[in-house]
């Protein structure tokens, strides 16, 4: 009984020191990235918006610059999103886990990472690096931080991809839609418009859809990477708009492949904090 009482405190006491070594490395891991991020930026080609830029754009987009922005507004250089949902890792089963990220986005050039712990069973965490620095795209998972379980680098998919979710996102930050953002608008219809960003060799392309108000409510690739060798439709859905630091953003969202035998929602949640930092001051 005593010695089965020792085993029980010594196995305890290894995966309590596998749990803090898989934190801790994790952690310095992904603040060595992003400090790659940072030390990257590049000034923004202004620093405030100024409304006759978008004069000449599609109609749709006209009205959603003039719903979430007001002439003068400062642009927006880098971000600092908190974030907590649910995530479904298998579409075949209804089974969504709980998750809190963190994610740091920057404009110029774009770029974002998304630092996300998804729960698995009590006080067990996948841990998931999603990200797009330097136009490299990368997604990383392990559990506990320990045990890789997904390893995506490097490939021109990643990038397509992640500079796709970086697009998508941009209603969080939306000066970065802008034209002097290198964002190019093509008009489709009275409530939609395309949107097209270059970052280095990679070029995409989503179909943004606005509502009655003026204002963002879906962005749509009809194909978008899953992996090296397989893409798919895939729509993100984004709604509770709000006022932060001067601008109207989504604060809930929901994001979904859309398959053969139907949609395939994998991401739902909502921002629990925004601070920004802009090009000609701090606002939290």
């Amino acid at each position: 009984m005593k010695l089965t009482f020792i085993l029980f405190v010594v196995l305890i006491s290894t995966t309590v020191g596998a749990m803090a070594f898989g934190a801790g490395r994790w952690r310095r891991n992904n603040a060595a990235f992003c400090a790659k991020m940072q030390a990257a930026r590049a000034p923004t080609a202004m620093t405030a918006y100024d409304a006759r830029e978008i004069e000449s754009l599609p109609p749709p987009v006209q009205r959603y610059f003039r719903a979430v922005l007001q002439d003068g507004q400062a642009m927006v250089s880098s971000v600092r999103l908190s974030q907590q949902g649910q995530f479904r890792q298998n579409e075949s089963k209804d089974s969504w886990q709980p998750f809190r990220a963190t994610q740091f986005v920057t404009i110029q050039p774009p770029g974002f990472d998304w630092d996300a712990r998804i729960r698995m069973a009590p006080g067990a965490h996948v841990y998931v690096q999603d990200a797009y620095a330097l136009g490299v795209g990368s997604l990383h998972a392990a559990v506990l931080g320990l045990v890789t379980v997904a390893d995506m680098h490097g490939t021109p998919e990643t990038a397509r991809g992640e500079l796709m979710r970086y697009l998508a996102e941009a209603p969080w930050y939306p000066t970065a839609l802008l034209p002097c953002q290198g964002v190019r608008w093509e008009g489709i219809d009275d409530t939609s418009a395309r949107a097209t960003l270059t970052d280095g060799g990679t070029t995409v392309s989503l179909e943004f859809r606005f509502d009655a108000d003026g204002l963002i409510t879906t962005a749509w690739a009809p194909s978008r990477p899953r992996s090296t060798t397989e893409s798919a439709p895939w729509l993100c859905r984004v709604r509770s708009y709000a006022q932060r630091a001067g601008m109207r953003v989504p604060l809930e969202g929901q994001v979904e492949w859309q398959l053969p035998n139907g949609p395939a929602p994998y991401w739902r949640g909502r921002l629990t904090g925004i601070d920004y930092e802009f090009a000609s001051a701090v606002i939290a």
